[in-house]
């Protein structure tokens, strides 16, 4: 799309609708790309590193994300009165809301991710699995849709088979699903699926899948432009999870050979070509114990776990996507993408690991990152920040790339161990205890490895 404001075929000036290490990667990519960054920031952020990096910094609202980093009104009126020709939304938030990106067209403003329609095909699973499905690529199998009825529900959990899924049409992060394994369990688990989907994405749809056991959680990054060019980029194990959200991944996975690399690569091109797909998005998989792969969605953002990818193939993602919302064009083809080495990337979130994994908002008296060779952090805390208990723990990425996974894992237990944060918890003592664990070292583990070991 292009309203006739850029400048050289790029932006001279873009606003990130977001906060923390994201906002950071983002204002930082801007300005290799020689293009000024406006922040926005809640009251309670106005102390945030993305608010010092940016060249401009604008207060949104209070410190309730409703009231600021999800009020579109204040986001577009932010981009106006900066004029910001873009507006690039990170992940979460605004990033895959597709009302959102059909207002920033409205005011013609660029939205640097997928468009509405994208937004919202992919955005419901279960017409995701349909579009895919088309194309050829395979499914897990389950309903043919969203179940409308209990007489549809029992009729088709006897077809499907247990143990099975009940998961919600909308949204992620693991909310509105839950395991079946017996009829028992199916219609109260179903109710309360489709009322944890209500709540929290205010769709209450939910349909079936069978159970894949014992699987891995591998995905594929691509790029791709609307005139049909895509790339991808590898894939990302991100089977360590705790309550369906990622903790640690790496590239390449330990558990798939080249074979079903390039299978799964085609499958996903495949999907974001079936759409006419623009920007970065990533096509997520199981992958069972026979090594069958099956896609479960697709992800129209840039993902937390991004660098892992930078890394293994020396291709700067966010600037990728900026270059293809400025120009609409692709401008690598897949020769181009080349894998080097082995990257591992450990969230390092405020929360107590012997507690469930509470989050642990506070005060940070000393924060030392580690450096060295094959070592990268993703932040946005300092000594003195204080984390704020409004929104999500993630306080940066360690990221650290070997030769192979021998001298990557060396490499991260070595950069864990220089890693200091004090005054909350954090997980890098979690992160420790994986790193000493066999079975992660031998790279045997499934989805389940976080309940099965600790």
């Amino acid at each position: 799309m292009d309203y006739g404001i850029l400048s050289g075929n790029m932006f001279s000036k873009i606003l990130i609708a977001n906060r923390g290490e994201i906002a950071v990667r983002i204002i930082r990519a801007c300005r290799e790309l020689g293009i000024k960054s406006v922040a926005v920031y809640s009251q309670v952020d106005a102390d945030s590193l993305h608010v010092k990096l940016a060249d401009e910094s604008i207060c949104i609202g209070p410190a309730a994300a409703t009231e600021s980093y999800l009020n579109v009104k204040a986001i577009l009126a932010a981009a106006e009165v900066s004029g910001a020709q873009a507006i690039h939304p990170g992940y979460g938030f605004m990033a895959e809301n597709d009302q959102f990106a059909e207002m920033c067209e409205e005011h013609k403003i660029i939205f640097i991710g997928a468009s509405p329609e994208n937004i919202r095909r992919m955005g419901d699973k279960n017409c995701a699995r349909e579009t895919v499905q088309t194309v050829g690529v395979p499914v897990v199998p389950g309903s043919d849709g969203v179940i409308r009825s209990e007489h549809e529900l029992k009729e088709t959990a006897d077809r499907v088979g247990y143990p099975l899924m009940v998961k919600a049409s909308a949204g992620g992060g693991g909310k509105g699903m839950r395991l079946v394994e017996s009829p028992d369990q199916l219609v109260e688990l179903f109710k309360i699926a489709s009322s944890e989907a209500s709540s929290a994405f205010g769709n209450g749809d939910i349909y079936i899948e069978k159970f894949v056991e014992d699987p891995r959680h591998i995905e594929i990054q691509i790029l791709s432009d609307k005139h049909g060019n895509a790339v991808h980029l590898g894939e990302r194990d991100c089977s360590i999870q705790r309550r369906h959200q990622k903790l640690i991944e790496e590239s390449p996975s330990p558990y798939i050979d080249s074979t079903i690399r390039d299978a799964m690569g085609a499958a996903a091109i495949k999907a974001a070509q079936a759409i006419q797909y623009q920007g970065a998005g990533t096509i997520e998989f199981l992958v069972d114990k026979h090594k069958q792969f099956y896609f479960i969605e697709m992800n129209t953002r840039i993902q937390v776990e991004h660098p892992v990818t930078e890394f293994v193939t020396n291709v700067d993602l966010i600037k990728q996507q900026i270059k293809i919302a400025a120009t609409g064009v692709l401008e690598l083809n897949q020769s181009d993408i080349t894998f080097s080495g082995h990257a591992i990337e450990f969230r390092i979130n405020a929360e107590d690991h012997t507690n469930n994994f509470m989050p642990a908002p506070g005060l940070v008296d000393l924060f030392l990152p580690p450096g060295g060779p094959g070592v990268r952090n993703d932040g946005f805390v300092y000594p003195g920040y204080k984390v704020p208990a409004n929104y999500d723990s993630l306080l940066g990425k360690l990221i650290v790339w070997g030769r192979d996974r021998e001298e990557a894992l060396s490499r991260a237990v070595r950069a864990l161990d220089e890693y200091i944060i004090s005054g909350i918890p954090t997980t890098i003592p979690f992160h420790q205890l994986v790193l000493e664990n066999e079975a992660f070292q031998s790279g045997n583990f499934t989805t389940k490895f976080i309940e099965e070991h600790f």
